[in-house]
């Protein structure tokens, strides 16, 4: 199992979804992806994505500026 970061900053709904997607098929089972993103929206987004497509989100945190999820793929 590896551990990966996507930097999503200043991107618009879809694209951290988009981003998320495209990355997730790049990682193997068991692997985490951490997403850090500014758009708010991506705070119910990403994690409705992982539900549809059976990843699990194991952690969201907010900051001041910054959404962050962490999820696990499946």
């Amino acid at each position: 199992m590896s551990s990966y970061k996507l930097d999503a900053r200043n991107m618009l709904c879809p694209l951290p979804v988009i981003k998320t997607q495209d990355k997730t098929a790049e990682l193997k089972r068991g692997d985490t992806l951490e997403v850090i993103c500014t758009d708010p929206g991506a705070l119910n987004d990403i994690p409705a994505w992982c539900r549809i497509n059976g990843h699990e989100v194991l952690d969201t945190r907010e900051t001041a500026n910054e959404v962050i999820i962490t999820l696990l793929v499946s």
